[in-house]
C-alpha cells in the first residue's frame, strides 16, 4: 500500500505541475497570468489524478501478490 500511495503522489504532483504550466503558457506576458486560475485548474488536476489512480492500476505501484512486473 505504502508504495501506490507513493506512485500515485509522485505520479499527481507531476500533473499538478504539468497544468500550471499548461495554464501559464496561454498567457502571452506573465504580468497577464491569472494566478487563481492557475491554482484552481492545478489543484482540480491533482485530485483528478489521485482519483484516477484509486480506480485503476498504476504501472508504477508493485502489484498485489509480490508477483514480477511483465
Amino acid at each position: 500500500m505504502k508504495e501506490f500511495i507513493r506512485a500515485a503522489a509522485i505520479r499527481a504532483v507531476r500533473t499538478i505541475a504539468q497544468t500550471a504550466i499548461a495554464v501559464i503558457g496561454t498567457s502571452a506576458v506573465l504580468e497577464q497570468v491569472n494566478w487563481w486560475a492557475v491554482l484552481s485548474a492545478s489543484v482540480l488536476a491533482g485530485i483528478l489524478s489521485i482519483l484516477t489512480s484509486v480506480v485503476t492500476d498504476l504501472p508504477e505501484a508493485p502489484k498485489k501478490g509480490g508477483g514480477s512486473h511483465e
